[in-house]
């Protein structure tokens, strides 16, 4: 009897050979000798390899001690989801015992789990459940030294912790090796963060900075003419891109940040469909981007729009931090909104050292026994407060109506009720926020006018919704909130010039350029739920099919 557990099983499967044999057509046999290197740490467009007989060994090369993650035997295979993707091995695999192995070259990766539903479930099911073991392991990937209190330090974990890349975080107030390492680094703790990845020191580098050299895939193929750029990869971007793709549209997707948007912040989703457990954001995301990858769809992150414009001949030019422009027949925007900002005079300093815009397990462990405030009367709060609550010491949910259940779902005001250490006030608000270098602590003020101090390092807001419309300038029609109009909702004057030339009225998604469609939280009107904005990305990719068929 196995003594591997469920999770291990999952992730480290033994093909048959009939699924061996499957495999076949796409590869080539090849022998190997023992310490020779399948693939190394940090390659990148590595192949994927079954073990025929012989063994290999998994060895992580991230700390200046190689350790053995695991051993491949005959019939297991390498990779992990980065395969999918082009980025970089986070492992290198080496040889023990020489045998044979069957190599399968990345594209031809990709072309087994579109086609082939069976080995496909295998595969994809081994590799994400390898990387959330990776995740969860906490001993795998890159190193990041700085304060908790730096909103840089706050940057760099956001962007590693939301592209689902292992790593280490050494808190440099509480670790006592923080400075030990700095110190061999020849590092000040002035000069933190600082991030250790394959031997080299890079100093609070930029997001750009960072992607490059962790091997995410930032590079923008531009002399394609693409079906269908999709911008924004959160649900309704990740469900265009999903659904473009698997109908055989030539899809490229750039998302700024991170696979996930302003859902892959929210610790828990309840009430989405087909998950009564609910599922975290991040594995939303982590699971729609490998369904994206499997059916063809090119993923860019971070990869940040700038412009868009129409070209004379009718295609559409969406503009890159780099200065070129990808090009094609039609565009979903699916950028988001992102929560407004408390409009309080120090509040900007506090960005991230104190004050923060989502509620993952980064920033729970933050304000692990602390008093902590959220501000905010919707369901993102109420997720965050009953995540929150099992970390903080007190939690404050604070809320401008006086009704808990104005905006927030059922379930989660139930809950938040049945929570010992949440106290919940009314009609109140945030009026000043103290502390030097950190957030230390907020007044609040009730409707009679009575204020309240409260001794708090961390406040989590969120209130209203700001739309990622920035970028668009005048190429869109907006509402008079940045949000962009489509459909019915469109002012007649839009739909001269272009659309007589057409002959017909702006579908339901589309804006007021033909082809150029939204979908999610920065369409006016829409529903701000997950399940509307996914629902809203895949029939964009209908009407994208027949806008291109007209």
């Amino acid at each position: 009897m196995s003594t591997q557990s469920a999770e291990e099983q999952a992730a480290f499967p033994v093909l048959s050979d009939s699924e061996i044999d499957s495999l076949r057509p796409y590869g080539t046999v090849e022998p190997t000798t023992e310490g020779q290197f399948l693939f190394e740490r940090g390659e990148r467009r590595f192949d994927f390899f079954v073990i025929l007989s012989g063994d290999a060994e998994v060895i992580d090369c991230s700390t200046e001690e190689r350790r053995t993650v695991t051993m491949h035997g005959p019939g297991e295979f390498t990779g992990d989801i980065d395969m999918l993707g082009d980025r970089s091995a986070l492992v290198s695999i080496k040889v023990c015992m020489p045998g044979e192995v069957l190599r399968v070259p990345g594209d031809r990766l990709r072309e087994i789990v579109a086609k082939q539903p069976g080995i496909s479930e295998r595969i994809l099911t081994a590799f994400l459940t390898r990387r959330a073991i990776l995740l969860a392991r906490g001993s795998v990937g890159l190193k990041i030294i700085g304060s908790r209190f730096s909103n840089d330090t706050h940057r760099i974990k956001e962007l590693v912790t939301r592209n689902q890349l292992p790593h280490i975080w050494i808190d440099l107030e509480r670790d006592p090796s923080a400075l030990a390492f700095l110190d061999r680094m020849n590092v000040s703790p002035e000069d933190t963060p600082v991030v250790l990845h394959m031997g080299d020191v890079l100093r609070n580098p930029t997001n750009h900075d960072l992607a490059q050299a962790l091997g995410l895939s930032t590079e923008v193929v531009t002399d394609v003419e693409y079906d269908v750029i999709v911008v924004g990869a959160g649900p309704g971007g990740l469900a265009a891109s999903v659904y473009g793709a698997s109908e055989g549209l030539c899809t490229l997707t750039l998302e700024a940040v991170a696979t996930g948007g302003q859902a892959g912040t929210s610790s828990r989703i309840e009430n989405y469909l087909g998950f009564p457990a609910g599922l975290s954001g991040a594995e939303l995301a982590s699971r729609a981007s490998v369904q994206a990858e499997k059916f063809g769809a090119r993923l860019t992150v971070p990869s940040e729009a700038t412009s868009l414009r129409r070209r004379d001949d009718g295609l559409y030019a969406v503009g890159l931090e780099s200065g070129d422009e990808a090009i094609a027949r039609s565009v979903v925007i699916a950028t988001g909104a992102a929560y407004r900002k408390l409009p309080l005079p120090n509040r900007e300093r506090f960005d991230g050292v104190g004050v923060f815009y989502g509620a993952t397990q980064m920033e729970a462990a933050l304000c692990q026994g602390e008093d902590v405030v959220v501000v905010g009367g919707g369901n993102s709060a109420g997720q965050a407060v009953i995540f929150l609550s099992g970390h903080a010491r007190r939690l404050f949910l604070v809320l401008r109506s006086n009704d808990i259940g104005k905006s927030m779902s059922r379930y989660l005001v139930d809950r938040i009720e049945h929570t010992a250490n949440v106290e919940v006030l009314l009609e109140t608000q945030v009026k000043a926020l103290y502390g030097e270098d950190r957030l230390e602590g907020l007044e609040l003020e009730n409707r009679d006018g009575e204020r309240r101090t409260i001794e708090a390092p961390a406040l989590f807001t969120f209130i209203g919704a700001r739309p990622h419309t920035a970028w668009l300038q005048d190429a869109l029609a907006l509402d008079d909130r940045g949000f962009i109009l489509t459909g019915r909702n469109l002012p007649p004057e839009t739909r001269a010039g272009l659309w007589e030339s057409l002959d017909r009225e702006p579908f339901l998604l589309e804006t007021s350029l033909p082809g150029v469609f939204a979908a999610g939280d920065v369409r006016s009107a829409s529903i701000k739920r997950v399940a509307s904005a996914v629902g809203e990305g895949s029939i964009a990719i209908k009407l994208v099919h027949e806008h291109l068929a007209g």
